[in-house]
């Protein structure tokens, strides 16, 4: 039997030779494109979404590098083009970077926050030793690639509290030493009555209530650690800051160079405080778990 090839003649395809032996003829036919081919080496222009999306990507990036700008530099009439408390609600708390990490005026030295506390206990007021919170908060921070921000906050705590506290003369500072629990109104008024009028007061009313600004924060943080280490029956809480400067540049290759001794600031005894929006089940559990930690170390 011969071998036939038959020819679809509205196909613009070519054929195909017919096997060689084959019982019956072999009809090719290769049905037109319903769609035109892309022409080779052209890409398929990208869909709407994907342009969307790269486009909103492009603008958050520049809006970070900007914002980032305006936080690291110094501060500056710059800034104000950005309204109201939009940069700093923006890159605080996870983008938060300081100028101070750069010259001319790199950090040299270390901040500690320290918490002690007078409980019941067997029914007798006791007063506690001092701990460490920043001791605690570094510990979880130390030789692990995912820190937390939790790692950090009582040494911005402390940094915050002491410039507070520097600011003021050695007359307010006596009046801080002083025990006020139960009567924190009066730790107000006699800080104000200790303000000298005039062009040469130094201290300003200003200073006064930025200070207690601090106070506040740090004891209701104090209170936070204490109750977290030693339970509900705390009774009173008390702040003491430090900081201490590193080895001087010129004497870092000097083997007998020591630290200069710890500068530290010390607030009288206060009463519990619990400011709004404080966790403190949360905090006692992180806290206590790693202090706990800390000890068995």
């Amino acid at each position: 039997m011969t071998d036939h090839l038959v020819i679809d003649a509205g196909s613009d395809s070519s054929t195909t030779p017919a096997e060689p032996g084959a019982d019956s003829a072999v009809t090719a036919v290769t049905k037109p494109r319903s769609e035109p081919l892309q022409r080779s080496g052209t890409p398929a222009p990208p869909r709407r979404w994907v342009r969307a999306v790269a486009f909103v990507a492009v603008l958050f990036t520049a809006w970070h590098v900007f914002a980032s700008f305006l936080w690291i530099a110094p501060p500056s009439p710059l800034r104000e083009v950005v309204p109201g408390k939009a940069l700093s609600s923006y890159m605080l708390p996870f983008f938060g970077q300081s100028w101070s990490v750069f010259a001319p005026e790199p950090i040299n030295g270390d901040y500690h926050f320290n918490v002690r506390a007078v409980i019941v206990e067997g029914g007798e007021r006791v007063e506690t030793g001092w701990v460490s919170a920043t001791d605690v908060e570094l510990s979880m921070i130390r030789y692990n690639l995912t820190p937390p921000r939790a790692g950090i906050q009582s040494s911005e705590l402390a940094s915050d509290f002491k410039k507070a506290w520097d600011a003021l003369g050695d007359q307010q500072r006596a009046i801080l030493a002083e025990r006020y629990v139960g009567n924190a109104d009066q730790l107000r008024a006699d800080l104000e009555g200790s303000i000298t009028e005039g062009e040469g007061a130094s201290v300003t009313a200003d200073q006064v209530d930025a200070y207690l600004q601090q106070e506040q924060r740090s004891v209701a943080y104090a209170t936070q650690v204490a109750r977290a280490i030693w339970g509900p029956s705390v009774e009173e809480v008390q702040v003491r800051v430090s900081r201490q400067n590193i080895i001087p540049f010129g004497q870092r290759h000097n083997p007998e160079a020591k630290r200069p001794e710890p500068k530290i600031s010390l607030d009288g005894w206060r009463e519990p405080r619990v400011n709004p929006g404080q966790n403190e089940d949360n905090f006692a559990r992180v806290f206590r778990e790693q202090y706990e930690r800390m000890r068995q170390q």
